[in-house]
């Protein structure tokens, strides 16, 4: 994940950093059919518009991320075989990420090497590469999507290329400033990385909990996976 924090103000609706964003973006509808952007079960670790749920907020303000999801793989309550001290240990690592809506590609990153050790961060990550290996995805109606810690050389698509909802763009990873192997993904209102106003993103169709949604938004300590 990009930043993690702990906040006692767990009921606070995260629009409340300002009367005009809340007016603006608290009951923001998504504009572009998303789909969940994975195959299979995952578990949200971060999501939600709560401090309690969401992790990314307040101090990410300005960097697109106030609604920011944060998604791996839980089987048994773990998610990792073993000891969980190399990549390949965790569930997700490896796994196919796709285009959670159709689009056109922006900007991508694709040769940073994924982080030795789970848990802890290579020593040349830094400013310019926290996100590690991502994806934008420019959805030509003002919203843009940012997958991000992909595995190093698993993104196989080029800046330019039209993606529709549904096709492979990678494989999760853990590189940048990641925690673990994981999913980031958050919609935003501009096309520059980590430099926008977060988007709440609705995605529909799915099953969160073995309940189906039309419509929603996954929220932590959820399993969820497309219809």
């Amino acid at each position: 994940m990009f930043v993690v924090i702990l906040s006692s103000c767990t009921n606070v609706l995260i629009g409340d950093r300002g009367k005009l964003d809340e007016d603006i973006y608290l009951n923001y509808q998504t504009k572009t059919d998303l789909e969940l952007p994975f195959e299979g079960e995952w578990y949200v670790s971060v999501g939600g518009r709560t401090h309690l749920n969401g992790g990314h907020h307040f101090v990410t303000r300005g960097s697109g991320q106030r609604y920011a999801y944060d998604i791996g793989i839980v089987i048994n309550g773990r998610s990792f075989s073993g000891d969980g001290s190399r990549n390949e240990d965790h569930y997700c690592f490896g796994k196919r990420l796709n285009a959670p809506g159709d689009g056109k590609i922006l900007a991508l990153e694709n040769n940073i090497e994924d982080n030795y050790t789970p848990g802890s961060v290579n020593d040349d990550i830094n400013e310019n590469t926290i996100a590690g290996n991502y994806v934008i995805i420019d959805h030509l109606n003002g919203e843009y999507s940012t997958l991000a810690h992909f595995k190093k050389g698993t993104i196989i698509v080029s800046v330019g290329d039209t993606v529709i909802k549904g096709q492979e763009v990678g494989k999760a990873g853990n590189s940048g400033n990641s925690s673990g192997p994981h999913l980031h993904y958050h919609l935003q209102n501009t096309p520059y990385l980590l430099d926008g106003i977060g988007l709440p993103a609705q995605f529909l169709n799915y099953y969160a909990n073995d309940v189906f949604m039309n419509r929603g938004e996954p929220v932590k300590k959820q399993i969820i996976r497309k219809s």
